[in-house]
This record gives structure tokens, C-alpha cells and sequence, in this order.
């Protein structure tokens, strides 16, 4: 379904709004924050098409709106090179003369606390999974309540159970948003995965698992840049 380009800039602007406010957006704040030179009204008509074509939607309790996964999709799909928050990786983090298991737990904590995530890194030789990041992914206001935290905590342990699912290509980085990830029946969260390889350790999978309300343009720069380093060390 193809949407006009005043609604693929009122969309996009509300997705970032949300990523950064976590809480339903409004025309009103849309017209304030981003100087649009049309009024609070057509913004409203605008993001009313918006949900009828279920890009968008609005909670019981707000008069603003927010994505759904389709939207979120859109906004995946839409990005560009010049959208990714370059976010640049300590590079001390790569002088490790050894891609060990010490070097692994180092990226995976600086990964976390730049993505607000939980990180995990998935050796497919000896079938350990590293994770770092608890806690930093438990700070988002999306874990407010203890159903989230006990729903994304299973959530976790169906990936961990099911990883084989995840046979991706070399390098290649795959966002799984929502209902589309098809390991698990909860739906408020999303993956971002990729394949590398490891010079001691061999072949392995790296994954950011978070809330939807993911700042996407960040953490994939994060992960491809991660993967450009591996492949470096590896073939440099």
C-alpha cells in the first residue's frame, strides 16, 4: 500500500517521537517539534489515514498515536544510509590481539550500553550464548510493569531454545519486529541479528533483543559496524 509523501514524512516523524518520548505522539507535538508547514489539523487528517491503512494507532487512553509493527516495518525498510545514528564503537574494544570469549563479553557490554538492550552473542560451535545487558534493557520505561519484564525474560529462553531457526547469510543483518518473529508468542519485542565469524571461536550469531520502541537506525549501525570489524580482523 503505497502512502503519499506528506504522510511517509508525518510517519516517520511520529515514529521517532515515540522511540524518543515512549509515550503516545500527538499532531500538536508533531507541528511543534518538527515546524511543518501545514497545520495541527491535516497532521490529524493525515495520521487518521495513517491508522485506517494500520500504520498507526491509538491507545484507549490517549488521543495520540502510536506504530504498529507495520509501521515499524515501514520505518525499518525506509532507512537510508545518511538515517543511522553513527554511533562510534571504543575502538579498544577491537585491539584485543585474541577474538576470545573475553573480547566477546567486552563488545557485548559496550554494545548494551549504547543500544539500551540486551545483547546476545551465540557461538555455534560450542553452543554457548553470552549475554550481556540485563539491566540496561530493564531501565526503558517499557518494562514499567512485571508482566513485560517476565514476558521479554521467556521471551529470551524461546530464542535461546529455538536459535537454529536463524540461518542467516554471512553479514547480512535481519530485523524481526513484533509478531514477526517466529519463535515466540509474545509480540511487544524485536530482534535485530546477524551472522559473523569469530577467529578463535568460529561461526557465530550476534542479536539485539529489545522492546518494538527500539531506536532501529542506532542499533543497526551498531551491529553492521561490529560485523565490519570481525570481518577486518578476520580477512584484513
Amino acid at each position: 500500500m503505497n502512502i503519499s509523501q506528506r504522510q511517509d514524512i508525518i510517519l516517520k516523524a511520529l515514529i521517532k517521537s515515540y522511540i524518543d518520548l515512549a509515550e503516545p505522539v500527538s499532531s500538536e507535538y508533531l507541528k511543534n517539534k518538527y515546524h511543518f508547514d501545514f497545520s495541527p489539523a491535516t497532521i490529524r487528517l493525515e495520521m487518521q489515514e495513517l491508522t485506517d491503512m494500520g500504520f498507526i494507532e491509538q491507545p484507549y487512553t490517549s488521543s495520540g498515536r502510536v506504530p504498529t509493527d507495520k509501521g515499524y516495518r515501514f520505518f525499518v525498510d525506509s532507512l537510508e544510509e545518511k538515517d543511522y545514528q553513527k554511533k562510534k564503537i571504543d575502538e579498544r574494544v577491537f585491539s584485543f590481539k585474541l577474538f576470545d570469549l573475553s573480547f566477546i563479553h567486552e563488545y557485548n557490554r559496550l554494545l548494551a550500553s549504547l543500544s539500551s538492550t540486551l545483547i546476545v552473542t551465540y557461538l555455534l560451535n560450542d553452543r554457548l550464548f553470552i549475554k550481556e545487558g540485563w539491566k540496561e534493557a530493564f531501565n526503558a520505561p517499557d518494562f514499567s510493569e512485571t508482566k513485560k519484564v517476565r514476558d521479554f525474560a521467556s521471551m529470551v529462553d524461546d530464542f535461546e531454545s529455538n536459535i537454529d531457526v536463524f540461518d542467516l547469510e554471512y553479514s547480512s543483518i535481519d530485523t524481526y519486529i513484533g509478531k514477526e518473529i517466529p519463535i515466540t508468542k509474545f509480540d511487544d519485542f524485536s530482534i535485530i541479528i546477524s551472522r559473523c565469524s569469530f577467529v578463535e571461536t568460529g561461526d557465530g550469531l550476534i542479536a539485539i533483543l529489545g522492546p518494538k520502541r527500539m531506536a532501529y537506525d542506532k542499533n543497526i549501525f551498531l551491529i553492521r559496524s561490529v560485523i565490519e570489524e570481525l570481518n577486518n580482523k578476520n580477512y584484513g
